[in-house]
């Protein structure tokens, strides 16, 4: 007893029909209970009665059986004239001298800073996510007005080169305000590629085709997700290489696909961007703006570019890292990995 009433931390000592036998000092002080009157009083009528907590005399009494263990039961106490605290409780067994007495000892643990603690930040991190979602739609709708007058501006210019370079411009900021809209949609940190390549080719699709029964894109991706950083590279990667085909694989008017594929292991990652157009010209071409964006994004993401002649058509192909077993990648993404 002596152990118990001298301990830093509020203990009870409890007989098994929940009877006091000993209180800590740190207890009484900390509960505001007089020491001299705890001995031999109920625990359940410890202070004003604040202590009468029917489910945890259910749980005191269970442990004294046996059937149960309290390691951490926790419980709000309302005292007369105090606030309401945050209590943890832990109680165990003890067989005490000889002949073996059993015998209960509670530990008691005021929480409540913590848990306020634990409040304030969670939220702080609530209205941080708030705040940071609401960004993320303001830039998203910012972008798409940018995107607006890039095209409206490329409907009313006379010059064919001018007229190329805004519908470029449109489809790269297009890019990235998919990427915020789908941030701003799931409030994750994630961008699922599936979703994001869809709408984005969907956007330079309605942008740039004209007639949609001649000239389709197509999107084959996995089901993985990435990081907005390396979503807006390989966006970016996307929408260049998509325009490229576009301007330079269909002319004369000639129908065609082109197919977007993604795919993601645990060691690495491959993008594809397929078209069954007339392919390369003998000789090849000159590297121009779009071709020099790839490469530098692709340096970014540590990965490598390569420029396969079809024939037909022409493929382009990112990989970073080792890309694995393909089997379920699809007939163009597993036939450009062979």
């Amino acid at each position: 007893m002596a152990i118990i009433g001298s301990s830093s931390e509020p203990l009870l000592l409890l007989n098994l029909d929940l009877t006091v036998i000993a209180a800590s000092a740190s207890f009484c002080g900390a509960f505001g209970i007089e020491p001299a009157s705890v001995a031999g009083q109920l625990v359940t009528a410890l202070g004003n009665g604040e202590w009468n907590v029917p489910q945890l005399k259910s749980l005191l009494k269970a442990t004294a059986s046996g059937r149960a263990k309290i390691p951490a039961y926790e419980m709000d106490l309302k005292g007369e004239g105090r606030a309401r605290r945050r209590l943890v409780l832990s109680a165990e067994n003890l067989l005490f001298g000889p002949p073996a007495r059993q015998l209960l000892l509670l530990a008691v643990a005021d929480v409540t800073d913590q848990r306020l603690a634990e409040k304030i930040k969670d939220d702080l991190v609530r209205d941080k996510a708030i705040m940071l979602q609401e960004l993320q739609h303001r830039v998203a709708n910012s972008l798409q007005i940018i995107a607006s007058v890039l095209l409206q501006s490329a409907r009313q210019v006379q010059s064919e080169e001018t007229r190329d370079h805004l519908h470029s411009a449109h489809n790269r900021v297009m890019s990235v305000a998919a990427i915020q809209r789908q941030l701003a949609t799931t409030g994750e940190a994630e961008v699922l590629i599936g979703e994001y390549l869809t709408e984005l080719c969907a956007s330079i699709a309605a942008s740039m085709i004209r007639d949609p029964d001649q000239l389709t894109i197509t999107v084959d991706a996995d089901g993985s997700s990435t990081s907005s950083e390396r979503s807006v590279s390989l966006g970016l990667m996307v929408t260049e290489l998509v325009i490229n085909a576009l301007k330079h694989a269909f002319p004369e008017e000639r129908a065609g696909t082109i197919t977007v594929a993604y795919r993601s292991t645990d060691t690495g990652w491959s993008l594809s961007v397929v078209d069954d157009g007339v392919g390369m010209p003998k000789g090849g071409v000159a590297p121009g703006l779009g071709t020099s964006i790839v490469r530098a994004l692709a340096a970014q993401l540590k990965a490598d570019v390569k420029i396969i002649d079809m024939d037909p058509g022409t493929a382009v192909r990112v990989d970073q890292g080792k890309i694995g077993d393909v089997a379920q990648a699809g007939p163009t993404l597993a036939a450009l990995l062979i």
